[in-house]
């Protein structure tokens, strides 16, 4: 059964490429299309008065109330194989652990964080900075959501090992030691997008922030920001 015009779908995603895919792909599909990218837009109010379809979140900071959740069809896109890598920071916590592939998996949002039934997953390159691969990702996503409006997929539920990620916080941004030019890399690159905290070190009371990282035959070229660290004296 394909998408009825009349019908209403909402999609959250609260960076700019979202909104970028949510303009360039997702209007332009059969239907009604709502985009909202504050907390305060999602409400249980809200939604009953567009009666959406399917609630689809693309990227999104916050947790979803459970009545959202009880009420409409929400579906989450998540950069993992679940039940393998259910949890915070999937992409990140991938490329530590040296992947340069993985599955993008469409999922029906339950109580339990990634926990719930499959819609459908596909390939996903790990290549590239943290917001090309995002931008990647996001650009499926619309793929994704083209074929479950279309044909109405139902979920099927998880089966398998799970693999919880813990989510990162601002101060694991710091680089660590590394064994190679390959892993510090990676570990740039996996932190170079927009509203996130990039790799830094800190130095004599200076702060050092790198992104746009290129890896050359025996070197790294990257941009560079320097900061004094607010209290300390170089």
């Amino acid at each position: 059964m394909n998408q009825n015009k009349h019908e209403s779908c909402i999609v959250a995603g609260v960076k700019p490429w979202c909104r970028t895919v949510f303009k360039e792909v997702l209007t332009h599909y059969t239907g009604q299309w709502h985009f909202v990218d504050t907390r305060e837009q999602l409400t249980l109010q809200s939604l009953n008065s567009l009666k959406p379809r399917y609630v689809f979140f693309l990227h999104w900071s916050w947790i979803v109330p459970d009545e959202i959740i009880d009420k409409h069809e929400c579906v989450c896109f998540h950069m993992a194989d679940v039940p393998f890598g259910r949890g915070g920071s999937p992409l990140q916590n991938l490329i530590m652990n040296g992947h340069r592939q993985t599955k993008l998996t469409a999922l029906r949002m339950v109580h339990e964080l990634d926990a719930g039934p499959v819609y459908m997953k596909r390939d996903l390159c790990l290549e590239g900075n943290a917001e090309e691969i995002y931008l990647r990702a996001t650009y499926l996503s619309a793929e994704m959501i083209k074929d479950i409006i279309e044909t109405r997929t139902v979920p099927v539920p998880q089966t398998g090992e799970v693999v919880i990620f813990k989510r990162r916080t601002p101060a694991q941004s710091a680089i660590p030691s590394l064994d190679s030019l390959i892993q510090l890399h990676d570990f740039i690159r996996m932190l170079d997008a927009d509203g996130y905290p990039h790799a830094f070190i800190e130095h004599h009371g200076f702060r050092y922030e790198f992104s746009r990282a290129n890896l050359y035959d025996g070197h790294i070229v990257a941009d560079v920001k320097i900061t004094p660290i607010i209290g300390v004296q170089s």
